[in-house]
């Protein structure tokens, strides 16, 4: 194993303690007299949704692999018919309610997109790296399920520069500004 793989599992291993260490179950109210560990069992869940790879990827999709996520794995964004992992779908709706509130529309064009899609998009539109619009495919954003590309005029474009990030997402694709990746605060 190469020096910076022993470095990124070490400090990826000292995140995790310094996440354990800082823990503590509520000792009061009604979790704590009846004993159920509810309150434990949700944070819990929430660290084990929040957990990475060092690449960034969700430990809980990275046993799947990009482009390979089953649907049960993934939500359905509000009632739009496309999918994303649930934190990215739960935010993203928020995020579309939110601008609909302030009269600015947000629609979306593509979603989780499978690994066939992605050999597909090559073929039609060329590699990012080559001057086209396409990752490679496996390792597409949307092959998490943590990216959209979004139908946005310029006021619904400024709308998302100023305020997307308070729902995680992130433009971070310097030639498509369509496209929004989550990317939630550690």
């Amino acid at each position: 194993m190469e020096a910076t793989g022993v470095a990124a599992i070490a400090t990826r291993m000292a995140e995790i303690r310094t996440q354990i260490a800082s823990f503590r179950p509520p000792a009061t109210g009604a979790d704590a007299v009846s004993g159920s560990g509810a309150a434990f069992q949700q944070a819990l869940d929430a660290t084990v949704r929040t957990a990475r790879t060092p690449e960034g990827v969700p430990v809980e999709l990275a046993r799947y692999g990009n482009g390979k996520i089953p649907e049960n794995a993934l939500e359905r964004v509000g009632s739009t018919g496309h999918r994303l992992w649930a934190p990215a779908a739960t935010s993203l709706d928020a995020l579309m309610r939110a601008a609909r509130a302030q009269g600015v529309n947000i629609g979306i064009t593509d979603s989780y997109r499978p690994l066939a899609e992605q050999v597909d998009l090559v073929k039609r539109k060329g590699l990012y790296s080559q001057g086209g619009l396409a990752a490679k495919p496996g390792t597409s954003d949307h092959g998490w399920g943590m990216a959209v590309d979004l139908d946005l005029d310029g006021r619904a474009q400024a709308w998302m520069r100023a305020n997307a990030g308070r729902f995680g997402f992130a433009e971070t694709t310097p030639r498509e500004p369509w496209h929004w990746a989550y990317r939630p605060a550690k």
